[in-house]
């Protein structure tokens, strides 16, 4: 079982990052959060969720890849719902962050937990009864509020359209309705992110 990965960080894009340790280039599905945290950065330790899914023609072996062990162990956790596959619970790292996230089954909130694109109301209450006792008694949400109060937001380059889409597109949207969301966020803030263009899209895309 691998536990993390260290090394170098060859390729990163909102949805994917390649990190090669002793000569071996490793991809891993990534959230917007841990995005943000290892974007700009050479030589990156990401922690390490493996995932096998067998049955049909192909048996499919992927690694998902995060920069703490508050954001693994609460997607542990959230894919241990019924309902919530490996996805959806990326798309919910990357819409919300895992504060928001913990605060939100804390306190209830299904509205903002429904928000989620693929999260319908019986999903988010599922997720609020399963999850609540055990973010309690892990003592996650207190570690990821220490650590929330930053703001790291990179300077947009130009190819932020093309990252932003092509992030939709591995999450399983459409390139062409993507792309009208992307340049549609672009258009009214031109300089804003590419990771907060991927998180506004998720909120839009129809």
């Amino acid at each position: 079982m691998i536990e993390y990965i260290h090394g170098q960080l060859t390729e990163l894009t909102p949805a994917l990052a390649v990190v090669e340790a002793a000569g071996v280039g490793y991809a891993l599905n990534i959230s917007l959060n841990t995005y943000t945290a290892i974007q700009g950065k050479k030589e990156v330790k990401l922690l390490v969720h493996e995932s096998l899914q067998t049955g049909g023609r192909d048996d499919n072996f992927t690694l998902y890849g995060f920069a703490t062990r508050q954001e693994r162990e609460l997607y542990r956790m959230l894919i241990s719902v019924s309902g919530v596959g490996a996805n959806t619970a990326r798309m919910m790292l990357s819409s919300i962050t895992p504060a928001e996230l913990c605060d939100a089954i804390a306190s209830g909130n299904e509205k903002l937990i429904k928000g989620v694109k693929g999260i319908g109301l019986k999903t988010a209450q599922r997720i609020i009864v399963d999850l609540k006792d055990k973010i309690a008694a892990s003592g996650i949400a207190d570690e990821l509020h220490v650590a929330s109060g930053r703001n790291e937001s990179p300077t947009v380059n130009n190819a932020v359209k093309d990252e932003a889409v092509a992030a939709l597109t591995m999450l399983g949207f459409s390139p062409a309705p993507s792309a009208k969301v992307v340049v549609a966020i672009l258009t009214e803030q031109p300089d804003l992110a590419v990771e907060m263009v991927v998180k506004e899209a998720l909120k839009r895309i129809k």
